[in-house]
């Protein structure tokens, strides 16, 4: 998943040298969007294995 983040904000990067405003702003969004779920699944991920070592 951080790789599509990535890939996504690569071409918002992109599309915003090359002055597509809008395909910037939506692929900036989409890259933003899918950082913050991972950042979600990664503290879940951790706290699970927290809970399974400590059982």
């Amino acid at each position: 998943m951080l790789y599509w983040a990535l890939v996504f904000l690569v071409v918002a990067i992109i599309a915003g040298a090359l002055g597509f405003g809008g395909i910037a702003g939506t692929s900036a969004g989409i890259a933003q969007i899918l950082f913050f779920v991972f950042l979600a699944f990664l503290v879940i991920s951790l706290i699970a294995g927290l809970f399974k070592r400590a059982s």
